[in-house]
């Protein structure tokens, strides 16, 4: 701000700017300059980027509820730090008004510090964890000498943090120095008593910082506002701040980031003095957060209007509970009426949060027609743990989640993937299961992210295991599950490369002997039934026949479905068929295995996968009967032309619907039975 003033001694001019309110920059002797913010006015002396901006109020906002935002403000002149004659810090002292305002009372990200560095400009350092300051390569790297007191309320494990609620010292790195989680000391009885710098009902809080140069005593302290200043600091250690201030003269000023969540970080006031205490702020002078200046009016108004507004409440009351009448059978089941007998926990979306550190993609697993799948570790336990986000921007979303909560709520077996909980929260829908660290089968089978080849065993036992999942969901549990996504990207690998069935969003109930039936057609090209696609109707037979698919696809490491340039789609199962009637069946096996396999098992394994693979239901086996065969307790059928069914449909008698003759023992018809279909990934 530029005031005309006529000459005259300073100590008026102090006491002038001091009446007003105002910033007194740089008064006393060089090396004990001190200044003080009663608010910030317009032209205050500060330089400002990023998104730090002052408001009409005199707010100094360095983030204005933008996500993944930063800002900065430094006090415009450097401050002398150092004495000349020895080198050393001086002693200085800080205070300063601040408030850290979210839209949610618990969640803000990632916080702000009050800096002391050898320049203003920060325009290359990221925000979210890094605050402003610094960015991956340059953490704690030799040209980074800053000073920070940093109020942070992430938990990044990357920084070592303690908490998402914390004061830390941080020297050259933002690896804090010492920390300790936000609270204050009460003068009444000397309890440490917690604080949240989440500010709530438009709260601000206040903030102190001394440093005595010659003990080398470094004190941070905390009070909300109302509270005189603590006598006991929150921190108090020794930290030699000569080898950190390099230059005699240094910058102070203020840092904030956001994160994905949109968070509003301020300072209301601010004072500092080097060589003296820094010069009290009154409270009574300094500005209001948004919609916090209201209270008195609002009280005034709620006095005189009482009254009214009691009668507006009754008969708004009123009418919701007519509403709520009239709508309650159409509307209990939106309510969520279905997660009373819902058995596992659910989660606090915080808890997620936290546990994947903020859904970055550096946790990624994968993604898929339903959504992201993160890897997590929940903070408490310690647990493993593969949170995936589904939108439920639509009503099927909503179904889809609401289908694999119930189906696989209550399930409990060794080869499905365990679905440990849940979480709801706006347009977002999270599942939390048990974390597989091998991935999804289908990576290994195809050599993705450079997975191993899998061994003729291990993939027999796959085999296995897949079936047992399966006979569980259609005959051992309490009601039939139709799981309607058999397939390789949906089988998982645990540390011991046990494989789980996942991913029931597509998964339906029905009680054993119910009428089996659906009108939307949902799966993956090559393992969808024909009688899916032609009626809608799903079945435990139309699992069998994906899993057919699945178990030619193991034993020949090929895709179900693969485009051709001159061919077009080429089906799997008819380049085995085609093999068999050759009476060579063992030479569709993974030739990657180089004949290292049991030639009895592969063939076994084959000729169980057509005959899952048959396109009438009637002629497929049950898991029940695959369960018996893979085991050894039964013999497999032989599958020989002899077979009436496969003789009549070889012929294309018409006394059959021709899109059924052909799907899927002809490759030329694939056109004609998907046409309609709802395809996954």
């Amino acid at each position: 701000m530029n005031l005309l003033l006529l000459p005259m001694p300073s100590f008026l001019v102090a006491f002038v700017l001091l009446c007003l309110g105002l910033s007194l920059p740089g008064l006393g002797d060089a090396g004990n300059e001190s200044f003080v913010f009663l608010g910030f006015p317009v032209g205050a002396d500060l330089t400002l980027d990023g998104n730090a901006t002052v408001t009409g109020e005199g707010l100094l906002e360095l983030t204005n509820n933008e996500p993944d935002a930063k800002g900065h403000a430094f006090y415009q002149n450097p401050v002398q730090f150092k004495n000349s004659t020895n080198g050393t810090v001086q002693s200085f002292s800080v205070a300063f008004v601040f408030a850290i305002m979210s839209a949610y009372s618990d969640l803000s990200t990632d916080g702000m510090a009050f800096v002391i560095a050898p320049g203003k400009d920060f325009s290359n350092s990221p925000g979210a964890q890094y605050l402003g300051l610094l960015n991956s390569t340059s953490n704690n790297g030799p040209s980074d000498h800053f000073f920070a007191v940093e109020l942070d309320t992430i938990k990044n494990n990357e920084f070592h943090d303690i908490d998402d609620n914390h004061v830390g010292v941080d020297i050259n790195t933002l690896t804090s120095l010492y920390s300790h989680t936000a609270a204050f000391y009460d003068e009444t009885d000397g309890t440490l008593r917690s604080l949240s710098l989440i500010s709530s009902h438009g709260k601000a809080m206040q903030a102190w910082v001394d440093y005595d140069g010659q003990s080398k005593q470094l004190k941070v302290t905390l009070a909300p506002m109302g509270v005189a200043k603590p006598s006991k600091p929150l921190l108090s250690n020794t930290t030699d701040l000569s080898a950190v201030i390099i230059d005699d003269k240094a910058y102070v000023g203020f840092s904030a980031a956001t994160g994905p969540i949109s968070s509003q970080h301020c300072v209301l006031a601010w004072s500092f003095a080097v060589n003296g205490p820094a010069p009290p702020i009154d409270l009574k002078k300094i500005p209001k957060l948004p919609n916090s200046g209201h209270h008195e009016a609002v009280v005034k108004d709620m006095e005189i209007g009482l009254p009214i507004a009691a009668f507006v409440f009754i008969l708004a009351t009123c009418i919701t509970v007519i509403l709520l009448v009239r709508r309650h059978l159409t509307y209990a089941e939106l309510r969520e009426d279905w997660e009373v007998e819902f058995g596992p926990h659910r989660f606090s979306y915080k808890e997620l949060y936290n546990a994947t550190e903020g859904f970055k993609n550096k946790h990624l697993l994968g993604a898929g027609g339903f959504g992201k799948v993160y890897k997590g570790v929940l903070p408490m336990s310690g647990t493993e743990i593969a949170v995936k986000r589904v939108s439920h921007d639509s009503t099927q979303g909503l179904k889809e989640f609401i289908s694999e909560v119930v189906s696989i709520g209550h399930l409990r077996h060794r080869n499905l993937v365990q679905l440990l909980g849940y979480c709801r929260r706006k347009g977002e829908l999270l599942l939390v299961y048990d974390y597989m660290p091998n991935g999804s089968l289908d990576k290994y089978l195809y050599g993705e992210d450079d997975k191993p080849l899998l061994e003729w065993t291990q993939r027999f036992q796959i085999v296995k295991d897949v079936a047992s999942g399966l006979f569980y969901l259609h005959e051992k549990w309490q009601q039939v599950v139709v799981h309607r996504d058999v397939k390789a990207s949906n089988v998982l690998l645990d540390g011991g490369m046990v494989a789980h069935l996942g991913d029931f969003g597509l998964a339906r109930l029905y009680d054993h002997g119910a009428d089996l039936q659906t009108t939307h057609v949902v799966g993956t090209m090559g393992y969808i039934a024909p009688e899916l696609a032609r009626t809608g109707k799903a079945s435990p037979l139309t699992d069998v026949f994906a899993f057919g698919t699945f178990l030619l696809e193991v034993t020949c490491g090929r895709r179900p479905v693969v485009d051709t340039v001159h061919h077009g789609r080429k089906l799997l199962v008819d380049r085995v068929l085609e093999y068999w009637r050759r009476g060579s069946l063992e030479e569709t096996v993974d030739s990657r295995l180089q004949g290292n396999y049991n030639v009895d098992e592969a063939r076994m394994v084959l000729t169980l996968g057509l005959m899952c693979s048959h396109p009438f239901p009637g002629e497929r086996p049950t898991m029940r009967q695959v369960m018996q065969y893979l085991d050894g307790d039964a013999p497999l059928p032989e599958l020989t032309p002899a077979d009436k069914s496969l003789l009549s449909l070889m012929q294309n008698q018409t006394s059959f619907d021709q899109s059924a003759l052909q799907y899927p023992w002809s490759g030329t018809s694939i056109g004609t039975m998907t046409s309609g279909i709802s395809v996954g990934r």
